[in-house]
Parts: C-alpha cells; structure tokens; sequence
C-alpha cells in the first residue's frame, strides 16, 4: 500500500485528489495539508510513502517546502501545477530541486477526458513511489566545468551527425547535465522529446540554453536544422525531421497520441533513421513507460549507434529498461558518461 499525504490550499483539490488517489486499491491517502509548514509537521508523524505538493501556498510555499522534504527526509515528492508559463517555470524549478515528477492541477474533473486524467495521476504517483532520488551537480557547478566555449555564431554550420535523445520522468535533471557538455562548435544537431505539455517544454528550451554553450531552443514548423543546435519538441505535438532538398528540415504535427503520448520519442526516431547521409546516435534516458523502444531499435537498424542511461542513475528505469530489452542498445552508461560518448562519436 502506498501511503500518501495530499498537500494542497485548495478544499477542492484535496478532494478531488483524495478522490482520484484512492479509487486504486494500491494507494492511501493517509492524510491532508493546506500549506507546506503543515505539510512538515505531517511528514514528521505520519511518515508518507509519497507526497502530492502544490506549488502556489500561503504560509510556506511548495518550493520551501520541497527543499526541506528533499533535504531532510528524501521522500519522493509529485508538484502540482497549473498549466501556465509562470508554473511551469516554478515547476521546473521544483524538478531542479529533486521532485520526481509533476502532474497538472485537476481543474475540472468532470470533463470527457476525466478518466485519462484519473489513470495519468495514479500511474504517476505508483512510479513516483518506486523512484529513486539522484544527486545531480547543482546548475552553477556544471556551467562552470563545461561552459568554455561561449555561445558564438558558427563560421562552420554543416554537421555530419544527429543525436536524438527520448525521455521522460526524470528527464528534465538529466538533459541539465548533459546538455551543457556540448561544446558550442559539436559536429551535430541535437533533437530532443521531453514528455511535457504544452507551455513546460518552451520554459525548459530556456532553462536548459541559459546553462549551454549549444543553443537550445523548442523546435518550430518548418525551421531548418543547424550545427550546436538543439531543439525540443514542444509540448502536444509530433515531431518529425525529414530531410528536404539538402536540409533536415523540422516538421510538426497534431496526429493521434500514441501511447496517450503526443510528442512520442518513437515518431522523432523513426524519422531520423530513414534520413541518409549522416551519422546518428540514438540517447533513451531517465523516464517511465516504454517510448523510444521502437525508435531506438529504427536508429540501430539504420547504422546508428544507441546509449541508453543505466539504472543507478536514471529516476524512473522504465524506458531505458525498454529500449535496453531490444538488443539494439550499443552501451548502457550513468548519465554523467553518456556526454563523454557523444562527443567521442561525433569526432571532439
């Protein structure tokens, strides 16, 4: 039984929660809190499996709160936010702390698409419980041991490889510190899907940019890929690249979720094994489900070589383990690694 504490200022919320978490036999709410200083007190008792926090609060916010729960009791810790730039900035902030992951606040659970939203927060929360807590080093650390070449206008902008790189919970940390060991000048482009809504994906493009010698940037219709590039699929689209004339060429798309999933790293994938001409290099990373299985496999069976991140290292194990059960991963490795691999396959 998974016994978690639902922290919230809002009555509704904490109901609606409390609601949704117990409709699966698995999971118990023990108790509630209405803002983060009750929320410790409670902690303290009552001992959770896992807490549910909101970010906006009075007393003590969920950013406070968060840094005291990841400092003094390592419980795995679900962010709760709202849909807007302002929370997905506070959100990914909470993810930069050490929550293992967030889920959107549940507004209005009575809409058609109530029962996705019911299984989403449940699986969420059953992954969360199993999750493990990996120290990364802090932002200002990695910036200052790999930030050596300054952000520049390349003399230089053709590039023979294509590193796309699939993951999910976790996720966000994860391309923190990888991100930044790309120097300004690598021999590639960089494609990336990072499970999240709309809105969340632009605020991490930023994030991720303000701490990277590469430019990072979400990914626009139409837009052509450049050398110390990277471009993350914005939330609640496809993305494809598709190689057009003598560009690659990034083509956007609201087509079906696969897997409740819209981006999916198996459509990005796919799309850039069937491009000729350039060396590609397939990353699974850090994330829950099975996305990026088939995709790793179409990377492997075009020539290209695959990493996936191992399982001290990854939050949640789910799609490495995945991509890992193909046979058509080239070598598992900590994520402090994998940058090393890169750049020794792009020829730095």
């Amino acid at each position: 039984m998974i016994k978690v504490l639902v922290v919230d200022d809002s009555v509704l919320i904490r109901k609606i929660l409390t609601d949704i978490l117990e409709s699966d036999d698995e999971i118990k709410v023990i108790d509630t809190a209405r803002n983060g200083k009750e929320a410790l007190e409670k902690i303290e008792l009552l001992k959770p499996d896992l807490v549910t926090l909101d970010i906006e609060m009075p007393i003590m916010d969920g950013i406070t709160t968060l840094k005291q729960i990841v400092s003094k009791y390592r419980i795995p810790v679900i962010m709760v936010s709202s849909l807007t730039y302002e929370g997905a900035e506070l959100t990914l902030e909470a993810l930069d702390i050490g929550a293992v992951d967030f889920l959107p606040k549940p507004t209005n659970i009575f809409s058609i698409k109530q029962e996705d939203i019911k299984h989403q927060i449940v699986e969420k929360v059953k992954v969360a419980a199993k999750s493990k807590f990996y120290a990364i080093k802090p932002v200002a650390e990695v910036k200052k041991q790999y930030d050596i070449i300054k952000k520049k206008k390349l003399l230089n902008t053709k590039f023979d490889n294509i590193v796309a790189i699939g993951t999910s919970t976790g996720g966000p940390r994860a391309l923190q510190m990888l991100i930044p060991q790309f120097p300004a000048d690598i021999n590639a482009s960089i494609v990336i899907v990072q499970h999240m809504p709309a809105k969340f994906t632009k605020s991490l493009a930023d994030r991720l940019d303000s701490i990277s010698s590469v430019k990072v940037k979400e990914a626009e219709e139409g837009e052509i890929l450049q050398r110390g590039h990277a471009y993350i699929a914005p939330g609640d689209y496809h993305l494809k690249i598709l190689k057009e004339k003598d560009n690659l060429v990034v083509r956007l798309d609201k087509e079906p979720e696969v897997l409740g999933l819209r981006p999916t790293v198996d459509k990005m994938m796919d799309s850039i094994a069937k491009i000729d001409g350039y060396n590609k290099i397939g990353v699974i990373l850090t994330g829950m489900g099975s996305d990026g299985k088939k995709g790793i496999r179409s990377i492997k069976e075009s020539g290209g070589f695959t990493i996936a991140q191992d399982e001290a290292t990854s939050v949640v194990f789910g799609m490495p383990k995945a991509a890992i059960s193909t046979n058509c991963i080239d070598i598992v490795l900590p994520i402090d690694k994998i940058g090393e691999k890169i750049l020794s396959k792009v020829g730095m």
